[in-house]
């Protein structure tokens, strides 16, 4: 087990394990609180609980996780012992690879930016032990951006592409259709990427409604690489910082527009 204190914490739980975890909270005097997109959340001495409609995934944040993992987590709601087995659970999170993601693609307002991020073994671990996670369960711009810093200072090679709606309708009167402009982004990403790290053998993603869009958009160096889509692949930490990489350029671009038009845009 690192020896780093945890900051952040991600398990995947099922519909009884959330209920029973919610019980467990509500037995141990954790004050609940309505939080979007959860089923539930918690807090109590500093240690924040939330519990994703999506999933469900338990999001621990704060202080003490490392405790509650080992002695309530694991063994009264999950059953299994993760913490400190994640190379043993998920080795493949730890081989180098780049990890690929999108913010914007479903926001009204606003640009679409695709980021890439290259980690092997030791930048996966000093991402993990920075608490990096899906962007989509980070619920404040200042954490955004304080999380894309540790991204950045950690010295992992990364990629990033902001497509303004301008740029957004001029690329979709060409392909006609999201997914085929999605992956035109990933390739482009990966391709730069590619140039920075060109012993890197292997690429993941989210995965595409139809696999062979992004397969068929991959340029020269691109088509070099193992490319491998999986569903909630924010789960791998290349992904996440990626996530977070283009969530802090959706929200910058945000800030920057609106200020130059002397308006806030909503997020």
């Amino acid at each position: 087990m690192s020896s780093k204190p945890i900051h952040s914490y991600t398990a995947a739980l099922t519909s009884q394990q959330a209920e029973k975890l919610r019980l467990i909270l509500k037995e141990r005097g954790f004050l609940f609180e309505k939080k979007s997109y959860t089923l539930f959340a918690a807090t109590k001495d500093k240690l924040n609980i939330a519990v994703y409609e999506k999933g469900p995934k338990v999001l621990l944040q704060g202080r003490g996780i490392e405790d509650f993992i080992t002695f309530t987590l694991e063994p009264e709601v999950t059953g299994v012992v993760q913490l400190g087995y994640e190379e043993e659970n998920s080795p493949e999170r730890f081989l180098p690879h780049f990890g690929v993601d999108e913010s914007g693609k479903g926001d009204f307002l606003g640009p679409l930016v695709i980021a890439g991020v290259y980690v092997d073994k030791w930048l996966a671990k000093d991402l993990r032990d920075a608490g990096i996670c899906d962007s989509k369960k980070i619920g404040t711009d200042k954490k955004i951006r304080e999380l894309a810093a540790i991204v950045r200072n950690s010295k992992a090679p990364f990629e990033r592409i902001v497509i303004s709606p301008q740029k957004y309708n001029q690329l979709y009167g060409s392909f006609k259709n999201l997914n085929s402009l999605l992956a035109w982004g990933h390739a482009r990403v990966l391709e730069n990427l590619c140039e920075k790290v060109p012993t890197c053998s292997r690429a993941l993603s989210d995965k595409f409604a139809n696999e062979r869009v992004l397969q068929r958009a991959l340029l020269e160096k691109g088509r070099q690489l193992q490319l491998d889509q999986q569903t909630k692949a924010e789960s791998d930490y290349a992904v996440a910082a990626a996530s977070i990489l283009a969530r802090e350029g959706f929200i910058d671009w945000l800030d920057k527009t609106g200020s130059r038009l002397g308006i806030v845009l909503p997020k």
